[in-house]
C-alpha cells in the first residue's frame, strides 16, 4: 500500500487535473453557444438560396425543353477517382470525435478498393494520422477551426470545384461530425460534387431575371456550394466542441470519484499508523512495568 505522502501528492495533482478539466468544460460550453449562434444564422441564408436555385433550374428546364441542365455540378460522372474531404478537429481530449472519424475514413477506403481514393484533410488529427501510411493525400487544411470563418469555406470550396472542373473525378464526398445537439454527434458521409439530389422546384411566382436564369444559375452555384462547405465546418465545429465539453464533464466526474476513493484509502492508512502508533505505546509502556 502506498505510504500516505504519496497518497496526499496523488491526490493534490488529480485536484489540480479536475480543475483544468472543469475550466476546459466552461471554455467549450461557451464557444458552443456562439456556434450554435452561427449555425442558426446560417440556415435561413443556405435555405433560401437552396429554395432560389431550385425554382431557377427548373425555368430553365421549362424554357430549353429538356428535364437536366447542363451545368457540370449537376451532371453525374463515370471514372475511377473519388475525392474524399475528411474533416477531423485539430486538437484531441474531445473523446472519440477524431478516432471515429479516422475509423470511418479508413473503412471508406477499404470499401472502395476499385477506386482511386484522394484524400483532403481538413484538420491536424486527421492529416497528421493518415500522412504516416496513406499516399493519396490531395490537400491539407490545419488551423481552419481557430477563427472559423467564411473565408476559409472559401479557399476549401474553390481548391474543390478546380478540383472537379480541370480533373476526371467521380464524385466529392464529405465526412464529417454533424451537430445534432449537446450530447449527440452524427457521424455524416455527404455527396457535395455532383449536385445530384438537387431537385428542380415549379417556382410560385415568376419574376423577371437580370440577365437571364441561366447566367444567374452559373454564379450562384459555386456560392452555393462554398456556402453548403461553410454549414459543414459549423457543424463539425459545434460538433467537436460539444464532445468537448462531454469529454471534460466526464474527466471532472473521475477526478471526483478518484479524489473520494484515495481519500478513503489515506484515511485508513492514517488510522492504521495512529493504531500503530498506539499499540507500540501501550507495549512500551507494559515493559517498562515489568
Amino acid at each position: 500500500m502506498a505510504s500516505l505522502r504519496e497518497l496526499r501528492t496523488k491526490v493534490k495533482s488529480i485536484k489540480s487535473t479536475q480543475q483544468i478539466t472543469k475550466a476546459m468544460k466552461l471554455v467549450a460550453a461557451a464557444r458552443l453557444n456562439r456556434a450554435q449562434e452561427r449555425i442558426f444564422s446560417a440556415r435561413p441564408f443556405a435555405d433560401k438560396m437552396e429554395l432560389l436555385l431550385q425554382e431557377l433550374a427548373y425555368l430553365v428546364s421549362a424554357k430549353n425543353g429538356n428535364a437536366d441542365y447542363s451545368h457540370p455540378f449537376l451532371q453525374a460522372r463515370e471514372g475511377s477517382r473519388v475525392d474524399l474531404v475528411l474533416v477531423t478537429a485539430d486538437r484531441g481530449l474531445c473523446g472519440g470525435f477524431n478516432a471515429n472519424l479516422i475509423r470511418r475514413g479508413m473503412q471508406f477506403i477499404r470499401e472502395h478498393p476499385d477506386s482511386d481514393v484522394r484524400l483532403w484533410c481538413v484538420g491536424k488529427k486527421g492529416r497528421d494520422f493518415f500522412r504516416r501510411f496513406y499516399k493519396k493525400i490531395e490537400n491539407e487544411y490545419v488551423g481552419v477551426f481557430q477563427k472559423l470563418s467564411f473565408a476559409q469555406a472559401d479557399i476549401i470550396g474553390r481548391d474543390l470545384m478546380d478540383t472537379f472542373l480541370k480533373t476526371d473525378t467521380r464524385a466529392i464526398i464529405f465526412l464529417y461530425n454533424e451537430f445534432k445537439s449537446r450530447l449527440q454527434q452524427k457521424l455524416t458521409l455527404r455527396p457535395l460534387l455532383p449536385i445530384s439530389e438537387f431537385p428542380a422546384a415549379k417556382p410560385r411566382w415568376d419574376f423577371i431575371y437580370e440577365p437571364n436564369r441561366a447566367e444567374i444559375i452559373e454564379e450562384l452555384l459555386p456560392r452555393y456550394v462554398k456556402g453548403q462547405i461553410f454549414r459543414i465546418l459549423l457543424e463539425s465545429q459545434s460538433a467537436e466542441l460539444a464532445a468537448r465539453m462531454a469529454a471534460m464533464d466526464s474527466a471532472t466526474k473521475n477526478a471526483k470519484e478518484l479524489i473520494a476513493s484515495l481519500t478513503l484509502t489515506m484515511n485508513k492508512v492514517r488510522q492504521g499508523n495512529i493504531t500503530k502508533e498506539l499499540a507500540e505505546i501501550v507495549g512500551g509502556a507494559e515493559a517498562l512495568q515489568n
